[in-house]
C-alpha cells in the first residue's frame, strides 16, 4: 500500500489511499482489517485511521464490526441497480441546470475532461478512458455548484470500482465511451437544458444496461426487461 505525503490532512489521505486500495484489490471483499494494521501499512496511528475508516463506512465501502475490525465490501448486482437508479435521480437535472448556467471557464473545464477521455480512448487505454469518464461526470456536478453531489457521485463509482467492472474494453471500446457521451457535451454546450438532461440519462441507461447485462450473465432476476423496468422510475413522473 502507498505511504503518506504532504499536504492533505492525515485522515483525508488514508481515505484516499484505503480506497484506492480497496478499489484495486489489494484489500480483498469480505476480508476484516483493524484501523491499527492498516494505519501501520501506511504509516499513521490509529485515529486517523479509523477517521477515515468511519468515512469509507459510510460512503458504503466497508462495514465496521465492533470489536472485529473494517470488512471490505463486495458489490452487489443490486448495488449496481441502485447505483445507477440514483445515478439518474441525481445527475439527469444537473446536467440540465449546468447547461442552463455553465459560465466560459466551467465549459472550458468539461471539454477538458472530455478531451482527456479522447485521449485516453486514442491509446485505447481503457482504465485511463474509464479514469476521464468518472472526472468528466464530476466536473459536471462541480458546475452544478453543489459540493456534496461531487462527494455521492464520487462515493457511488467508487462503489462500482470495488466490483473491480467497467464496460471497457468488455462491452464496448474505448471510443464507444467517449462517442456516448458526445451528445451530452454539445446539449450542454449549447445551453439547451432539456437536451442535456435527455441526453444524461440516455447515456446513464445505456451505460447500465451495457454493465449489468455484462455482470449479471445467465442470472435471470437481472434480465434486460428486469433492468430496464427499474431504471425506468427515477425520472418517470407520470
Amino acid at each position: 500500500m502507498k505511504k503518506l505525503s504532504r499536504g492533505m490532512s492525515l485522515t483525508d489521505q488514508a481515505v484516499e489511499l484505503f480506497r484506492e486500495a480497496i478499489t484495486s484489490g489489494e484489500l480483498v471483499a469480505g476480508e476484516t482489517y483493524s484501523a491499527n494494521s492498516l494505519g501501520e501499512r501506511i504509516g499513521v496511528s490509529r485515529t486517523p485511521a479509523r477517521e477515515a475508516l468511519l468515512q469509507l463506512a459510510r460512503a458504503g465501502m466497508i462495514r465496521i464490526d465492533k470489536n472485529k475490525g473494517a470488512t471490505i465490501l463486495a458489490t452487489t448486482l443490486t448495488d449496481l441497480v441502485e447505483v445507477f437508479q440514483i445515478r439518474l435521480m441525481l445527475e439527469v437535472p444537473a446536467a440540465a441546470k449546468v447547461a442552463r448556467t455553465v459560465s466560459e471557464a466551467g465549459m472550458s473545464r468539461i471539454l477538458e475532461c472530455f478531451a482527456h477521455m479522447q485521449a485516453a480512448a486514442d491509446e485505447d487505454d481503457a482504465e485511463a478512458t474509464l479514469r476521464a469518464d468518472r472526472d468528466f461526470h464530476l466536473q459536471i456536478m462541480e458546475n452544478a455548484g453543489n459540493t456534496k453531489l461531487v462527494d455521492v457521485l464520487e462515493n457511488l463509482r467508487n462503489l462500482v470500482l470495488t466490483r473491480g467492472v467497467g464496460t471497457a474494453p468488455a462491452a464496448r471500446s474505448c471510443q464507444d465511451v467517449v462517442d456516448d457521451h458526445l451528445d451530452i457535451v454539445e446539449a450542454i454546450s449549447a445551453h439547451d437544458g432539456p437536451a442535456a438532461a435527455g441526453a444524461m440519462r440516455r447515456h446513464i441507461v445505456n451505460t447500465a444496461e451495457l454493465l449489468i447485462a455484462q455482470e449479471a450473465g445467465d442470472n435471470g432476476e437481472f434480465d434486460a426487461d428486469a433492468v430496464t423496468e427499474a431504471l425506468r422510475w427515477p425520472n418517470d413522473y407520470s
